[in-house]
């Protein structure tokens, strides 16, 4: 029997003239691993909710949701709370008690579990997650990953049938990411427990999906395996396929399908298919054209010299002898390493901490910081006076702040926001509202830490608009992130953060194609063929030039 069987499913909220979900009918099977994905609005969120009662926003519902044949409405609050586990995306948002062990215990006391039976679930989550280590600990101590473990440790200690989980990684970072998709791998396959996921993280996620649903304005487009996705996405032309796994969309758009109606999905994947498509061809060019840059001969608009800092007097030093300069007009990324230091480096830049010894020089331009927790910024209870508020202290008239509100609004794509509170929006949306905010102070400098977090393909495809735009007038964008991808494909510098200093800095495809890790996945996927392919453009402009008019060309 069906875990869920969604039928005809229609949801409106209230005062909008567009139902968020029209005509959904999916059904979940037992033991399954379904990933749900498209672009933020589709409605994933909102799908997700209306499978606990508990959890479904205020609005009308059309159509029908069955849970082992029985209808959810019909189902109890306690049979749902113990057979329904949800993870939510922001890891604070679900924690509820001071101590890691009772966070554990706080469901199934609730649930009216005697004491010994409460004993035992929580040793044996704490062995399977490896919690132990942090067992006693208070939750305000722990990471943003072990948050998030231990949220979905306290639910499987319930032993739902099902784990629902709304882009639980959003708020993580990808090593923190990376371990936690795969402890949901272990529940679905060790346990048989079944898993519904939306997820921003593809190319980490599908390859462990028996199926993919994709949406599109309420809508459901696709609903196929992972290694037919692009393929369905293709024929569609649809923007969705550049969220794809890299392998994925580089076999999709050089349109060589011949037929089959599965591509490559993973590196190994890529890598084997790139393999067999030159192993009888000769190759014209394995190399594109080098970025040429020299750091010395640009202007700088930060300049830091053997800068050294510590938290506390007898603590250790945590930037050890930074020299670092950024060019003006620039978008500059540094990446590295959970703990390295980057924060703090542009905390400091910042003037939020100060070094105990070395020099940092903006030449006294003006500067804002996008922190990696965007809901340090929201004062005002919906979005649109939460921009206003920015401008208060500015001489301008209601009617010209209302009118720079607008314009910064329309720029980042959040127009649609501007009556929600801004804790009411998804991760990626928060980011989206925070950068207007200080988008508005119109600074020289824009520090940004983790500007991508939660924010879907298309949304990163406009960040990366907006930031280029800004360079071109003349602003400095220093931004510190996980994202590889987004890295190689839009900075124009990029520097590796190691031990409290940075070890490296160089053009994107200088630098990612000399790193093993720290390099992009059509990095990975092609270098074995090619020297410098960073991008997906670029192994398919690599592609083409060798195949000399084979492909159809998307």
């Amino acid at each position: 029997m069906a875990t869920f069987e969604i039928k005809n499913l229609g949801f409106t909220y209230p005062k909008k003239a567009e139902p968020a979900l029209s005509e959904i009918d999916l059904t979940v099977e037992y033991g399954e691993f379904v990933v749900l994905c498209g672009q933020t609005g589709c409605g994933k969120s909102t799908l997700l909710r209306n499978l606990k009662t508990v959890l479904t926003p205020y609005g009308k519902i059309d159509g029908e949701v069955r849970f082992y044949g029985t209808p959810l409405s019909e189902i109890s609050q306690r049979e749902q709370a113990s057979r329904i586990g949800y993870v939510l995306q922001d890891p604070d948002n679900q924690l509820v008690t001071d101590k890691v062990w009772h966070e554990l215990a706080f469901g199934l006391e609730n649930l009216g579990y005697d004491q010994d039976t409460i004993r035992l679930r929580t040793a044996e989550m704490a062995s399977f997650f490896g919690i132990q280590e942090w067992f006693h600990k208070n939750v305000d101590q722990l990471s943003g990953g072990q948050k998030q473990l231990l949220n979905l440790a306290a639910v499987m200690a319930m032993q739902p049938d099902v784990l629902i989980l709304d882009e639980p990684t959003s708020q993580l970072d990808p090593i923190a990411a990376a371990d936690f998709l795969e402890t949901i791998r272990r529940i679905n396959l060790e346990i048989g427990t079944t898993v519904i996921l939306s997820e921003h993280r593809l190319e980490e996620v599908l390859v462990m999906a028996d199926r993919v649903v994709v949406l599109d304005k309420g809508k459901v487009i696709v609903n196929a395996p992972p290694a037919m996705v692009g393929s369905a996405l293709a024929k569609a032309d649809h923007p969705m396929l550049a969220a794809m796994p890299t392998p994925m969309q580089v076999y999709e758009r050089l349109g060589l399908r011949d037929g089959e109606e599965k591509g490559p999905l993973t590196v190994r994947e890529g890598r084997n298919w790139l393999t067999g498509l030159f192993s009888d061809r000769e190759m014209k060019t394995n190399r594109l054209p080098r970025t040429e840059w020299e750091l010395e001969k640009e202007p700088s608009a930060i300049r830091m010299k053997d800068v050294w800092f510590r938290y506390e007097k007898n603590e250790k030093d945590v930037i050890k002898g930074l020299t670092l300069s950024v060019p003006i007009g620039k978008i500059s990324c540094v990446v590295g390493g959970n703990g390295t230091g980057k924060t703090t480096a542009l905390m400091i830049i910042g003037g939020l901490r100060k070094p105990y010894r070395g020099n940092v020089d903006i030449g006294g331009a003006s500067l804002a910081i996008l922190p990696q927790n965007p809901q340090s910024l929201f004062l005002e209870k919906t979005v649109h006076l939460d921009l206003l508020e920015l401008l208060d202290r500015k001489d301008m008239s209601d009617e010209e702040k209302e009118e720079e509100v607008r314009r910064v609004a329309k720029l980042v794509g959040i127009e649609s926001f501007f009556e929600s509170h801004p804790y009411d929006l998804s991760g990626g949306e928060q980011q989206l509202v925070a950068l207007a905010k200080i988008l508005l102070l119109d600074p020289d400098i824009l520090l940004l830490d983790e500007p991508t977090k939660g924010i879907d393909s298309h949304g990163k495809e406009r960040l990366a608009g907006i930031l280029k735009r800004l360079a071109e007038k003349g602003k400095t964008i220093l931004l510190v992130s996980h994202d590889i991808e987004f890295c190689g494909k839009y900075g124009d510098r990029c520097s590796m953060f190691f031990d409290g200093s940075v070890v490296t800095t160089g053009t994107p495809d200088r630098f990612f194609s000399g790193n093993s890790f720290y390099t992009t996945a059509a990095n990975r996927m092609s270098r074995h063929i090619f020297e410098n392919a960073v991008t997906t453009t670029d192994v398919i402009a690599l592609c083409r030039a060798n195949l000399e008019g084979e492909t159809e060309g998307a």
